[in-house]
């Protein structure tokens, strides 16, 4: 499937109203999309129950800000002490939920991430308890960091400087329940997927479960390794400008999302062991090539093998994890 266009933000380039500024993020460059969603536009769990904030048609831009993960209980000068007051009541702000005219369950939402600008500062720790080696390191941590938006760099020690890479950490569709669900695990809705490929250029695919669709994103994380083995990555305001595309009738063996970038196509498979979304992962990749690129499922599996990387996206919400497989599209005969 090719690439979405971008004419819908090119249009609106030409004459649509500002949008509202939020003081946590410095603007890189300025964008005018449709729709603006600041940050007390929130919640945090996961239920079709969840009232929208807005309503769209396919094909609107919007900017949405998002908190840090602890929802402002946590600023650039905050220490242990604060870490140790830290409520997870609120953890995981979504700016959210969007309703999409049109959407209906067996639909797939397209989501192009245009943009996404890092707020000044962030901050990563290690909560007791919390992260994959938790019975090791039993003692809180805490590090904060200001972000300079001319080097994009965190750094990390007077030797260690990181590029960031932002993305969001949490993004997805309600899920079909009136229950209202922890954002802490992925799912097939999409949720806690923590995985740093999803930054500016990728277009992320979500299958439709409730009526509108209801997108929300969050979790906004500066840089993450894959894994985010001590459980955070560093969590930072940000503001995304990104495109929602409903797609009618089209990618209906999606089960769980899938991306893609100029380079490769990926799906995305969640599990509580690694075999069990590996082996996810192995056979969604295999329907895809199926369906979208006429193989046979022996030579899709094969395929596999030969062209497909298989990446650990986020291993820290014990027992949930997300696994990936990427294909290039050059392989693919697609570029």
């Amino acid at each position: 499937m090719k690439r979405l266009s971008i004419l819908t933000l090119a249009l609106i380039l030409l004459g649509c109203q500002q949008p509202v500024k939020e003081p946590v993020v410095e603007k890189t460059q300025e964008v005018t999309p449709e729709y603006t969603l600041p940050t007390t536009q929130k919640h945090n769990k996961w239920s079709s129950t969840i009232p929208p904030v807005l309503n769209v048609p396919s094909g609107a831009v919007v900017e949405a800000f998002t908190e840090e993960a602890t929802d402002a209980q946590l600023t650039v000068d905050s220490n242990l002490d604060d870490l140790a007051e830290v409520s997870f009541e609120p953890i995981h702000p979504l700016t959210g939920p969007i309703y999409v005219e049109g959407a209906q369950p067996g639909d797939v939402l397209a989501v192009t991430i245009h943009k996404i600008e890092v707020g000044n500062w962030g901050w990563s720790a290690i909560f007791p308890g919390f992260g994959y080696l938790a019975d090791v390191y039993t003692e809180p941590y805490l590090r904060t960091f200001k972000i300079d938006s001319t080097d994009k760099l965190i750094h990390f020690s007077d030797k260690i400087k990181i590029p960031t890479r932002p993305f969001a950490g949490v993004m997805g569709v309600a899920p079909d329940t009136d229950s209202l669900l922890s954002t802490i695990p992925p799912r097939a809705n999409g949720g806690n997927m923590d995985d740093p490929n999803l930054v500016e250029g990728t277009t992320v695919y979500f299958p439709v479960f409730v009526e509108g669709a209801l997108f929300s994103i969050g979790d906004a994380h500066a840089v993450q390794g894959l894994g985010e083995v001590c459980g955070t990555a560093v969590e930072s305001p940000m503001r995304f400008v990104f495109e929602l595309n409903l797609l009618k009738g089209e990618k209906n063996f999606i089960q769980e999302p899938q991306y893609e970038t100029d380079d490769y196509y990926a799906v995305t498979a969640f599990g509580t062991t690694i075999d069990q979304a590996t082996r996810k992962a192995i056979q969604y990749m295999i329907t895809y090539l199926v369906a979208e690129h006429g193989l046979t499922e022996e030579d899709a599996y094969m395929l596999c093998s030969l062209a497909g990387d298989l990446k650990i996206a986020e291993v820290v919400d014990v027992p949930h994890m997300l696994v990936t497989m990427h294909v290039s599209k050059e392989v693919l005969g697609m570029k």
